[in-house]
């Protein structure tokens, strides 16, 4: 990062509003953004590693080309109809 590049360690931001915030390239590091809300937000191109996704909520959402763990997110919800068609409970 550059002299110029803001450095944020050891801060509680609890509570902030971020509105019309460019964040691109920004790198998050031991973040907690436990109960946060996420409203019209790109995410396109961002990677999540060691990301507790428990209890989160995708909804509304454009999932083209999404993976996890190298498998679309497309390729998922094909094979979860798939199946429930096959074996409706």
């Amino acid at each position: 990062m550059s002299e110029s590049t803001p450095i944020y360690e050891n801060k509680s931001l609890a509570r902030a509003q971020f509105t019309n915030v460019n964040l691109s390239a920004s790198r998050f590091d031991d973040v907690n953004l436990r109960g946060a809300g996420f409203i019209n937000v790109a995410l396109a191109g961002a990677t999540f590693r060691d990301v507790s996704f428990a209890n989160a909520s995708i909804g509304d959402s454009n999932l083209d080309g999404m993976r996890i763990d190298g498998v679309l997110v497309s390729e998922l919800f094909l094979a979860c109809r798939h199946r429930i068609k096959e074996n409706p409970q």
